[in-house]
């Protein structure tokens, strides 16, 4: 009797350990997904649960988790729900930031928790320089990439005078600055606008009384929207082109505006019209779960972070971070934008391409890809980062 007991608790033991081998890793999403910014937090978290769904509820090989919480566009509720998930939930790896001022309250704490964390959208300068991070990464780009790439444009289209206009937070002010490194014709204007402003009625007037050949303008999500319509309302569209990044235009915002966007041009390293055998899944995927409904480049960037992280588990699991960060940066990683390296600061070297709105064969305005506009492209942070080696 003794030894059938003996046997029925080791038996035991080794369900509760194969029960436990099974238990899902835990991904924490923190984003946002209220408000008019709301949509890119939702494309960011079902680009990245389409992955999770298309290889059965794994990464890598692993079972995996998404646990999703709403940070409201506030800093405050981030750092709250980052606490939470890492001292309560045990989290190890996170993702889904979209705002650059919510990233900044959360991901020195989950740093500091010796937690990875993946960025599917905002990258900062903060994190590109000397206060690099062995456990930050990066899947989308680093925000001087867009006004950059958008100065680029707007110099070889040959535009003599510029106006610029951006939201008065960090990522606004990095752009208006990043948009000068590339474009050398003359800034006549430049203005912030507040992150829920909707009534650009006085921007209008100021565009219209310097007289630019062109304007850049960088209003994400909702603010993007209100803007473009604005703009044309305001009768501007027709005597003084756009140059914008595809935060101010995306996929979204095109359909929204309709003949609003007519005539836009638009930098941006994704397009749904990409072709490559991982863009190809994705875009096939993407309208097999959701019809017709637009496919941002926040999407694009959400799946491109859960393969990124896939590559990681494949290799090593987060109880050795180590290993985990030498998988991330020397696999090859699957992505939807074709060619994708990191950099030594641990973001992305990529393509830039033109976009431009156009009415498709449906009658709808989309976004087709019109050419390149940089190629290889880092960023300007990158020499100052000296990673700490493990």
């Amino acid at each position: 009797m003794r030894f059938k007991g003996i046997l029925s608790a080791a038996m035991l033991a080794l369900s509760i350990s194969a029960a436990h081998a099974e238990d899902p890793l835990k991904i924490g999403m923190i984003t946002t997904l209220s408000g008019p910014a709301g949509y890119l937090g939702q494309d960011i978290r079902d680009g990245f649960q389409l992955a999770i769904d298309q290889n059965k509820g794994q990464l890598g090989g692993k079972p995996v988790e998404l646990v999703v919480e709403d940070d409201s566009l506030k800093p405050g509720n981030a750092k709250q729900i980052a606490d939470k998930m890492l001292s309560e939930q045990g989290i190890k790896i996170f993702t889904g930031m979209v705002f650059a001022n919510v990233a900044f309250a959360a991901v020195p704490d989950i740093l500091d928790g010796d937690a990875i964390y993946v960025s599917a959208n905002t990258a900062s300068a903060t994190f590109a320089g000397k206060d690099c991070n062995p456990n930050y990464f990066v899947s989308s780009w680093q925000d001087d990439s867009q006004g950059e790439s958008a100065g680029a444009l707007a110099q070889s289209l040959g535009y003599k005078k510029a106006f610029l206009i951006a939201p008065n937070y960090q990522a606004g002010k990095e752009t208006m600055v990043a948009f000068k490194r590339f474009y050398k014709g003359e800034v006549v204007g430049e203005t912030y606008t507040g992150l829920d402003q909707t009534d650009f009625a006085a921007e209008m007037a100021q565009i219209r009384a310097a007289k630019p050949d062109v304007v850049y303008e960088f209003e994400p999500g909702g603010l993007g929207i209100a803007f473009m319509r604005q703009y044309q309302q305001a009768g501007l569209l027709k005597d003084i082109p756009m140059v914008v990044h595809p935060a101010s235009l995306d996929q979204v915002i095109v359909q929204a505006v309709g003949d609003a966007a007519a005539g836009v041009k638009v930098t941006s390293h994704w397009n749904d019209d990409f072709d490559n055998p991982v863009n190809k899944t994705f875009v096939a995927a993407w309208h097999a779960k959701f019809g017709d409904r637009p496919i941002t480049y926040y999407a694009a960037q959400g799946y491109d972070a859960a393969l990124l992280i896939g590559t990681g588990l494949e290799k090593a699991g987060v109880e050795d971070l180590p290993a985990f960060r030498k998988a991330l940066l020397t696999s090859a990683i699957p992505s939807v934008r074709g060619s994708f390296k990191f950099g030594p600061n641990q973001h992305p070297i990529q393509d830039w391409y033109a976009l431009k709105a156009e009415k498709g064969a449906d009658g709808k305005m989309v976004l087709k890809t019109d050419g390149k506009v940089l190629t290889a492209h880092g960023d300007s942070y990158a020499a100052d980062c000296k990673m700490p080696k493990d």
